[in-house]
């Protein structure tokens, strides 16, 4: 989903649903035979999209080394295909990429590719986590564990409620982030609908745009310069921040637990914890856990704050 390749075809997409929009909203013309035309060729449209090749995204790579415009490329590449699609696409290949600005495309991309990776991969990854740590601590509710603060022994509590504590703060953030609405906008050249007011000043061109996002499943952002000023990236950006910080908290309590004598690690067949003393079996699970969410911290961090300005 982070991928170029996934930018690139995530553009192919947004770029051929405005142009099916077009027609079918009979924005652009009310020709029935070019309107028919592009309705028909739907099922050729999509699979555009759908069989978008590593071949194809070469394909787009080569073009830009001509246009040094990345989705200037991808306009290019769409019309070679049109070419491919029989007379009538040929002929009204034009009408691709009418009246956007190239940040139209891209935040919708990106937006989509958000969406699509928190909804597939990083909530469900997230929440599988959440629900092992919720079962561990009912599962553990009754086995004892002393509590230390400042680094010395304190008073009792038990496994199950230490983890209860990190799922708790968890499900927290797993509802923040399911709250956040991605953005996404569709105005043209500085966010004020001017090309699109010229070439058809009779149409609802503020509705046009907000049906044309939704449709997208992105939310809708009505005022905006040229860019979509990304303030949902960083709300996104932000609550993943704190998610990992509660993570490498998890993951220094669970190195100190084992460090105590408290838990115990596997020893896996043919696994050495050191070159020089093989009985050892060191925490590095933990230990790289909180190396990466420490750099994953570092980015989310950045994003929230270049982003948005």
């Amino acid at each position: 989903y982070f991928s170029e390749f996934a930018l690139m075809r995530f553009r192919v997409r947004v770029e051929l649903q405005w142009y099916q929009k077009l027609f079918s909203e009979q924005i652009v013309t009310q020709d029935a035979a070019k309107i028919k035309a592009v309705a028909q060729s739907q099922p050729f449209l999509q699979a555009i999209f759908d069989q978008f090749s590593e071949e194809d995204g070469l394909r787009v790579k080569e073009i830009e080394r001509t246009t040094n415009h990345d989705v200037k490329a991808i306009e290019y590449f769409l019309k070679e295909k049109f070419d491919e699609g029989g007379q009538d696409l040929a002929q009204m290949k034009e009408y691709l990429h009418f009246s956007c600005t190239s940040e139209d495309i891209n935040n919708l991309s990106y937006a989509l590719m958000l969406d699509r990776a928190l909804k597939e991969v990083l909530l469900p990854q997230l929440k599988s986590l959440l629900q092992r740590l919720e079962q561990m601590s009912e599962e553990y509710a009754d086995i004892p564990i002393m509590c230390r603060t400042h680094g010395q022994s304190a008073t009792p509590s038990t496994v199950g409620k230490e983890l209860a504590n990190y799922a708790y703060r968890l499900r927290r953030q797993v509802r923040n982030i399911e709250r956040v609405e991605i953005m996404g906008k569709f105005n043209g050249a500085t966010g004020n609908l001017n090309a699109h007011l010229v070439a058809y000043p009779d149409l609802d061109w503020i509705s046009v745009s907000r049906e044309f996002v939704q449709s997208l499943g992105i939310t809708w952002n009505s005022y905006t310069t040229q860019i979509e000023p990304h303030d949902s990236v960083a709300e996104i950006s932000l609550a993943f921040s704190l998610t990992n910080s509660i993570l490498i908290d998890f993951s220094r309590d669970m190195w100190m637990y084992i460090s105590l004598g408290y838990f115990r690690q596997k020893n896996v067949a043919g696994e050495i914890g050191s070159s020089t003393m093989p009985h050892k079996i060191n925490p590095i699970d933990f230990e790289n856990a909180e190396g990466n969410l420490g750099l994953s911290i570092s980015l989310f961090t950045h994003f929230a704050q270049k982003l948005t300005i």
